[in-house]
């Protein structure tokens, strides 16, 4: 009797009935996810709760979406240097109500004037190495942060930095995502000098709960706040830097910081089923979105399902043909000028697209424009009560980046140089002063020329990809905004890179857990190799969105990383 009346009653609950189902679970999908946030005035998304608390404190003093963008930042840099910190670049797109204008800035640094392609060839190498000081570039980040103030800020930038500043010197505990990442960094990096020293006190990596200081990174990020970015690129930080990379064997010098510059660019875009989504131009990959959306508008990606083998299918060959293009085509546009409106267009879009076999994976493509000659990561998002809108990536490269730490800054350098190709005559070849190609990759969404939604996908290679799947996801598949970034995804590593490598067997699918046992099959019986990526190769995922019908702000942070959506 006992067991029948259990049966009844677990029945009884899996009853839904129709038109409850919104009310009994807000966010039914067989994947794990959430609600979304919602909010009257304001919205912050970032990878750490603590990040997006420091955004909202400075929204409520009076500052702006740029402002509190700046915090978290600065935030970020110092709780998760896994992905981010003053000594890497930064890009953003800012939605200006005042201009009713979208702003892009780049602001990405170059290579070092005293390093030239001979004496990269003179040495033997064939790849930037991944780590050490011969793929630093200047880091833009800081010089970023500038730009973005003299601009949008509202209040002074030493309100902006004070949340970093604080927890620096009193300490932050760990969260568990980061602590992992954290762990595996030092263990890359533990050979470099000072690195040990700054992110492995007492011998180990912090772990999870556990407080972490770093009084270095307060005073360097004081100094900036009383100095501005001069204080940066022409000061003492910039002396230290440059005389440790030196040290190191490496070409940075005080000119390279001297000269640095941020560049405030026009946003590209394409239209997508009624929607405009808009990505900044090359050196970056953004350009790869556009034209993977261009490939996949061809699809009735809505009839054909999520998670469906036709689906996939369609996606990761529109992935690959993009990415045949991004490896020879993308630069740096004061050394090579990308075909920008040619690869972007409709009509190019459907010529590559005819070449997708609907019943077979294809193992290489070839670009469709003749190579020219020359002539981790954090994503954060942020919305304000004057409808300013902020879309901010940052990044080390290689989680913490080359392992070079100068001492007493508090901070590592980047190796953004390692994207470099370094075979001559490609538009990446490296050569001196040259910013490399880009992975980082802010974007936005416009709908009937209004503000939508500014949103992101962190992950090197995984963050064009990421954002596809993310907008078909919302447009195509009518997933909410928490839900279109929660959503399995799919992650194809083999297409061939800006530094040369080329793919011709097909590449690898990686696949999270949450497709069908029956896709996946079918997915391989169209010739797709299927392998296991770690976790974190499928990237992190915030979103804020203007909801004009309810004039309301709609926040999502996907469950990927250790980040938080709120508002006020």
């Amino acid at each position: 009797m006992a067991s029948d009346r259990l049966l009844r009653w677990i029945l009884a609950s899996l009853f839904i009935p129709a038109g409850l189902h919104a009310t009994q679970r807000p966010v039914g999908r067989a994947f794990a996810t959430r609600s979304e946030t919602i909010a009257p005035d304001a919205m912050a998304c970032t990878s750490h709760p603590l990040a997006t608390q420091a955004a909202l404190d400075v929204m409520k003093a009076g500052g702006s979406a740029v402002d509190a963008a700046i915090a978290a930042n600065a935030c970020l840099g110092l709780m998760e240097p896994t992905g981010s910190g003053i000594g890497g670049d930064l890009f953003a797109i800012v939605w200006d109500p005042a201009t009713r204008k979208l702003h892009g800035l780049n602001a990405s640094g170059r290579s070092p004037h005293a390093l030239s392609a001979d004496e990269l060839q003179k040495r033997g190498l064939t790849r930037m190495p991944s780590h050490g000081p011969l793929p630093v570039t200047v880091p833009g980040a800081v010089d970023g942060w500038s730009a973005l103030h003299g601009r949008f800020g509202r209040v002074p930038m030493a309100t902006n930095l004070a949340p970093a500043i604080a927890y620096a010197r009193d300490g932050f505990p760990l969260s568990g995502v980061i602590a992992e990442a954290w762990e595996r960094n030092v263990a890359v990096l533990a050979r470099w000098p000072n690195v040990k020293e700054l992110w492995a006190p007492g011998g180990r990596a912090p772990r999870k709960g556990e407080r972490f200081r770093n009084p270095q990174l307060a005073a360097t990020l004081e100094k900036i706040a009383s100095g501005g970015r001069d204080a940066f690129y022409r000061g003492d930080i910039a002396k230290t830097i440059c005389a440790f990379i030196r040290e190191q064997g490496g070409f940075l010098g005080e000119r390279d910081f001297s000269e640095h510059a941020s560049e405030w660019v026009d946003p590209i875009s394409t239209g997508y089923r009624g929607y405009d989504v808009w990505e900044l131009p090359p050196n970056g990959q953004g350009l790869s979105v556009l034209q993977m959306l261009n490939v996949l508008e061809g699809y009735d990606l809505r009839a054909m399902g999520f998670g469906t083998p036709a689906t996939m299918h369609a996606f990761i060959e529109a992935k690959k043909l993009a990415f045949e293009d991004r490896a020879r085509l993308y630069a740096d546009p004061e050394f090579s000028k990308t075909p920008i409106a040619e690869l972007n267009s409709k009509d190019y879009a459907a010529k590559r697209r005819a070449l997708i076999r609907p019943d077979r994976a294809a193992d290489r493509y070839d670009p469709g424009i003749p190579a020219l000659r020359t002539s981790d990561t954090v994503y954060l998002c942020v919305a304000d009560e004057r409808g300013m809108m902020v879309s901010l990536i940052q990044s080390n490269y290689r989680g913490m980046g080359s392992g070079m730490v100068p001492p007493g800054l508090g901070f590592g350098l980047h190796d953004r140089g390692e994207a470099f190709d370094l075979v001559p005559g490609r538009p990446n070849s490296y050569a001196p002063h040259k910013r490399p190609f880009h992975t980082i990759i802010p974007a936005f969404v416009t709908f009937e020329g209004k503000p939508l939604m500014a949103f992101g996908v962190m992950g090197g290679d995984m963050q064009p990809q990421g954002q596809v799947q993310v907008l078909v996801n919302w447009i195509d598949h009518g997933m909410d905004l928490q839900e279109a970034g929660d959503a399995p995804r799919i992650y194809h590593t083999g297409s061939s890179e800006p530094d040369g490598a080329v793919m011709t067997d097909g590449g690898t699918v990686n696949l999270e857990a949450g497709f069908a046992p029956e896709s996946i099959r079918d997915l391989q019986k169209l010739g797709h190799k299927l392998g296991a990526a770690s976790i974190g190769a499928f990237g992190g995922y915030q979103a804020v969105m203007w909801d004009r019908t309810n004039r309301v702000w709609i926040g999502a942070s996907e469950s990927r990383k250790d980040g938080m959506a709120a508002g006020y």
